[in-house]
Parts: structure tokens; sequence; C-alpha cells
């Protein structure tokens, strides 16, 4: 398809002002003589950026990321049956590339690998959305299991309990405040069997884990059981405290963080129970009890 262009200069070489631009090669030619005059038209049509329904933006191209089994690398060819020009494609034509569509569907999980990261890279996400976790801790389950995949620990072991090992890895190194239990409820599997994968994750990949800061946790016990912003300055005031006296060393920080707030919570006059933070913090009352011995002493 070509167009004709307004030109006050006119052609350089029979001086006429009859351009045309063909703008499937690019080229600005004379319609007189055929000289061509530009042989690359720069595009002044909107640009093109690509969008997968989130905030990120792209103007090369959906972006890369572990967390798809292909990484987002791959191609599909489009379902639309018409060829380049926008004509129907004949019957012949759409029954070949219906089955073209088959196989190239089909080779993109040609191999065990494959189809082992699609089923758990797809359990992965729906985690994702069952904890409310950000992009990064995602990103970095997904390589964590890729780890463990190359290395083969995949092997005789459940893929649902290895990637919510992964996830639960992922969490610890980012000091995500996230249980045990919080993870296998969201994949429905035995505590048992994601601690056993977690710490063979830990063995065979040499993964360094930080100590969780139970401070961390106050904020998300108290969000659920709905405290003030005063008791929970109170709970990380003696947490400080229990960290300082070297008091809390071993100690599960969800139940610390859970035993300082009942205390806050006692001491500020909220009425609130051993059960309703052994519900929100996910450990036992028993727990909070034998906690807030040790703490007693640093309320003062």
């Amino acid at each position: 398809m070509s167009q004709q262009l307004a030109n006050k200069d006119g052609c350089p070489r029979c001086g006429k002002n009859n351009l045309v631009t063909d703008n499937e090669s690019g080229e600005v030619f004379c319609a007189k003589c055929g000289f061509v005059i530009n042989e690359k038209v720069s595009d002044s049509g909107p640009e093109r950026i690509f969008s997968d329904n989130t905030t990120n933006k792209s103007r090369t191209g959906d972006r890369t990321s572990l967390t798809r089994h292909d990484r987002g690398l791959s191609t599909i060819i489009n379902p639309i049956n018409k060829d380049s020009a926008g004509n129907p494609l004949s019957s012949s034509m759409k029954s070949t590339l219906k089955r073209l569509r088959v196989w190239d569907s089909r080779s993109l999980t040609n191999n065990s690998t494959d189809r082992n990261l699609q089923h758990a890279l797809a359990t992965l996400l729906k985690m994702k959305e069952k904890l409310s976790l950000s992009e990064a801790i995602v990103e970095k389950a997904a390589y964590i299991y890729r780890k463990a995949l190359e290395k083969k620990l995949v092997r005789g072991r459940s893929i649902s309990a290895l990637i919510a090992a992964s996830l639960y890895a992922a969490c610890r190194e980012s000091g995500t405040p996230r249980t045990i239990k919080e993870v296998s409820d969201a994949i429905d599997i035995r505590r048992g069997d994601l601690a056993a994968s977690y710490r063979m994750l830990l063995q065979e990949l040499e993964l360094k884990m930080p100590v969780v800061d139970s401070v961390q946790c106050i904020a998300r016990i108290a969000s659920q059981i709905g405290l003030s912003e005063k008791t929970k300055r109170y709970a990380m005031k003696i947490l400080k405290k229990a960290e300082q006296d070297q008091s809390s060393s071993g100690k599960d920080p969800m139940g610390l963080a859970a035993s300082a707030l009942y205390l806050a919570g006692l001491k500020l006059g909220e009425k609130i129970s051993q059960k309703q933070v052994a519900v929100a913090s996910g450990v036992t009352e028993v727990t909070i009890r034998n906690r807030c011995k040790g703490l007693k002493s640093l309320d003062t």
C-alpha cells in the first residue's frame, strides 16, 4: 500500500513534486522517474506497549520470569485464521493450522522436566494468592525449586511438598513472617512432609537462613486480632528487652511475639485471651504460657 506525500523540494532528479511512500518496504520514491529518495521511513504511529494486566509494562514484549516453565520465552501460533492481508483462510489451511497448533502446544512440554515445572509452578502461583506474597518471594521460590530440579532432588519425592518447602525457604530468606503450618495449609499437605523437604533443601542446596526477628511477627499477629498501636509498641519494647537480656535465644519467634502481645494486652487493659493469640500466631496456648513466664520478669 502506497500513499503520496507533499514535499516542497520535490524529487532531486526530475524536480517533480510527486513523491510516494511505500508502507511495506518503507521507501520514499518519485512516482514520475522512480528515484528512491529515502530507503527507510520512521514509524510515526502510536508506541506499542505490552501489558500483562498488571503493573508490568514493556516495550519489547512480555518479561521473562522464573515462575513460568518456559521462562516466558516460547511463542504460540496465532489462533486467528486469517492471512497477513486479513483475508480468511481456506478450509484445508485451517485444518492444517489447527493440527500445527496442537503439536506446537505439545512441544512446549515434550519432556518430564518441563511437565514437572509446569505442575510445580502452577501450584506455586496458587499458594502465592492464598498467602498474599510478593512477586520477588515467588521468583525466589521458583529459583530454589529449579536448583533442586537440576540436582535431581525431586525424584521419589512429592512435587507439592518440595515446591511448598521452596516457598517457605524463600519466605525465611526474605524475612517474611509465614509459618510452616500456614504454608502446609495453603497447599493441603502434612506439616511433617513439608518440614522434611525443607530440611533436605537446606542440606543439599546449602542454603543459609537468617534468624527470624520476632519483632516483625508482632504487626501480623496484632492485625489479625485487632489490637491497638499502643499495645504493639509495648510488645516490641518487651521483645527488645528480651533480646538485650538474651532470654529469647533459641525460642520460636512467633511464640515470643504472641506472648509479648498477650502480656502487653493485659498490661494496657485490652481484652485478649490466650486462645485468640494462639490461633492468630499458629502456636499452642501451652507455648504462650511457657514464654510468658520468661517475659514477665522483663515487664517491669
